[in-house]
């Protein structure tokens, strides 16, 4: 499941968070919390839907934990933390096409944007990228 759907669910989380970072970790809690859930549970109906949603809550509790230790500056924050503010989810396929662009953004030099893409959309290690050079 994970070499199959992970590189969509990043893909969506990466749309709905605005952050590579926090979406990659909310992809592998997901996945953790899949591994504890799942066996007991059963798989859900909509695996990668599930998915999303719990990495998208996940990173919604750390953006609240990590709101807690960091001073609030009024004019820095024009709304409160929460998921209020997220859209809604909508196809794997728009958000990995979202993907491709966000790789491939002009400011990136042409070198970077392939190997972002290859790694972000592809699912490749950096070892795999630099076998292809």
């Amino acid at each position: 499941m994970y070499r199959a759907d992970s590189r969509a669910v990043l893909a969506t989380l990466i749309r709905l968070l605005g952050d590579f970072d926090l979406a990659e970790e909310a992809l592998h809690e997901a996945f953790r919390v899949a591994l504890e859930k799942w066996p007991l549970e059963g798989v859900p109906v909509n695996p990668r839907a599930w998915l999303v949603s719990a990495g998208r809550f996940k990173a919604i509790d750390q953006i609240r934990r990590q709101s807690r230790f960091e001073p609030f500056d009024v004019e820095a924050h024009d709304a409160p933390v929460g998921d209020a503010g997220l859209p809604a989810v909508e196809s794997v396929e728009d958000d990995r096409l979202r993907l491709i662009f966000t790789c491939c953004h002009p400011a990136l030099a042409p070198d970077a944007q392939v190997a972002l893409t290859l790694r972000e959309v592809c699912g490749l290690t950096t070892e795999e990228i630099a076998a292809l050079s």
